[in-house]
């Protein structure tokens, strides 16, 4: 077993913590990912840095936390100038290349303002966050009265299901996403009632096998050059729906009950109370819609699962297994009906907490094999991860990258000293802001945690939210009203500023340089500032402003032709 060669970047979509066996599901069996675990480290405590698809992944992908980076929203595009995984690996040598989602929109106009033309070869690198596209693809190509949502999704899904035979407009919906009744209608997977339907499409033919056939001819092509491959799963995300034989998997038996109780209900929090009041919570509420739904958001991930094991057979038969890094995540959860809630955008752990596995094939890591780490982690730490993985020193880079780097504690060293860790979300878009009267600056919020509390700031004025962690896990009991607990709030909203404070825009000059920059006096480029003589300084430093003969040019009258 040598040093990692190669990083497998695994991500799937809306794939909650505790719904595989390895992090204690009852009824979920995950046997692949679990072998993975077994070969790796499992962390407990890996926090998103926002609860939405598009922050979250601009926060991997950059290393930096949202209030950084500036995405705070699906399809809110990432600044042109902000450095992604691609920039960081390929400056060390190292390939870097997507196969699925990554949910990021370009900056059109700052490429425009740059002279950026999209087909070149660094402006569709910028469009496309850095990575080197083999398949993009983000799983959504639904239609409404005014058109596509995202023009490119799924197109050469769509070109491969119609070569399979399945022709419609849209084999991504009327197929993939959706059930058939025996006249031969299609039945939208976008309807909850739904969701229990078996999706009108070979299973070998759906979206999960397909981009695992995409991930092995990816890896499979490769030569010497060692690479990256983010291969960014659609799914378990909706539209909540999935073939035979998975549709019929699970059913209420295998069903974990919902974390909620009626005092939560019965909240005094307007912010709260109107993302349980939503039309998704309304619907994740009701047992009949939340029992359809997780039968097939449990097949959707056995699913996944069996296709891990297709993959990792893959690699362990080719050799793969023994050069490359494995690192498997989610971009956030799904409360799927706990806390009377449905959808990620909140900071429960149903939502915040993600499952996280690091596989390192490097003899170094032997000691670290088949460990449970309760260490805190943000995902902004991937990124510091793999770039010493790939040769570079991330610390070198902490102007930049926020995150820290895992390898030395996967390989028996100490986890990344941290006291909290940190979460954001930008609510201006929800239409909860419109019925409250929240001012677009105003809707945000930031959830502030350690291994016992758990503090969520409104910048709307609103009275902070406070759960104890280790009294109540189910994180059903609110204690930030009142005065009971003010010393434990004053003390996270200390860690808030703190956070708040750091030096996130300045990422132009290292803090190394600025180190070397300031030791030891006047510098060598002729700045002397608070030198009374010339003995104050050595004579190598004032050789170019002592000794030197001038003419008198004081008296000297200028006249003009």
């Amino acid at each position: 077993m040598g040093s990692p060669r190669n990083i497998l970047f695994i991500m799937f979509d809306q794939l909650r913590w505790d719904y595989l066996s390895c992090y204690g599901h009852p009824h979920l069996h995950t046997p692949n990912l679990d072998r993975l675990a077994s070969k790796g480290v499992r962390f407990d405590r890996a926090i998103i840095q926002s609860p939405l698809c598009g922050p979250s992944r601009m926060s991997t992908y950059t290393g930096r936390y949202v209030h950084s980076h500036g995405a705070s929203w699906n399809n809110t595009p990432l600044k042109v100038g902000e450095l992604t995984m691609g920039d960081h690996l390929r400056d060390l040598g190292m390939d870097c290349y997507l196969i699925g989602k990554t949910h990021m929109a370009a900056d059109a106009e700052g490429m425009r303002r740059l002279g950026l033309e999209p087909d070149s070869v660094i402006g569709a690198r910028v469009s496309e966050c850095g990575f080197d596209v083999f398949e993009r693809d983000d799983g959504m190509r639904p239609e409404g009265p005014d058109g596509f949502y995202d023009e490119g999704g799924a197109l050469k899904y769509n070109e491969y299901l119609r070569s399979k035979g399945y022709e419609s407009d849209n084999p991504w919906h009327d197929f993939a996403n959706s059930g058939r009744d025996d006249e031969g209608n299609v039945l939208s997977g976008w309807f909850l009632e739904n969701s229990d339907l078996p999706a009108n499409i070979a299973e070998d033919d759906s979206e999960t096998p397909y981009l695992t056939r995409r991930g092995i001819e990816f890896i499979e092509a490769q030569g010497d050059t060692p690479w990256c491959c983010h291969l960014s799963y659609i799914k378990p995300h909706w539209p909540y729906i999935v073939p035979e034989p998975y549709a019929s998997m699970y059913g209420p038996k295998d069903f974990i009950d919902p974390v909620r109780t009626e005092a939560e209900r019965e909240t005094d929090h307007a912010v709260f109370k109107g993302f349980q009041m939503s039309p998704v919570g309304q619907a994740f509420s009701r047992d009949d819609v939340r029992e359809k739904v997780l039968r097939a958001y449990m097949g959707l991930i056995k699913q996944c699962d069996d296709q891990m094991g297709v993959l990792f057979d893959y690699l362990e038969k080719s050799g793969r297994m023994e050069d490359t890094m494995i690192v498997v995540t989610s971009d956030h959860g799904d409360f799927m009906g706990d806390h009377w809630m449905g959808e990620k955008t909140f900071f429960h752990d149903a939502s915040v907490k993600v499952p996280l596995i690091i596989y390192d094939p490097s003899s170094e890591a032997d000691a670290t094999r088949g460990t449970v780490s309760d260490d805190l982690v943000e995902c902004i730490d991937f990124l510091p991860t793999f770039v010493d993985v790939a040769g570079g020193t991330s610390e070198k880079m902490d102007h930049v990258l926020e995150g820290k780097s895992l390898l030395p504690m996967l390989r028996g060293g100490e986890a990344p000293a941290r006291d909290y860790v940190i979460c954001e979300y930008d609510f201006s878009a929800s239409p909860l802001c419109d019925r409250l009267d929240i001012h677009p600056k105003d809707a945000r919020m930031f959830m502030v945690a350690d291994k016992t509390w758990k503090m969520i700031h409104f910048e709307s004025g609103h009275r902070p939210m406070l759960f104890n962690l280790v009294d109540d896990p189910g994180e059903v009991k609110d204690l930030g009203a009142g005065n009971s607990h003010a010393e434990v709030i004053d003390k996270m909203y200390d860690r808030l500023f703190d956070w708040a404070a750091r030096p996130a825009a300045r990422t132009t000059i290292s803090n190394d340089t600025i180190r070397a920059a300031r030791k030891g006096g006047p510098g060598r480029t002729g700045v002397l500032i608070g030198v009374v003589t010339e003995e104050d300084v050595p004579k190598d430093l004032t050789r170019k402003y002592v000794g030197q003969k001038v003419p008198d040019m004081r008296e000297k009258t200028n006249s003009r032709a």
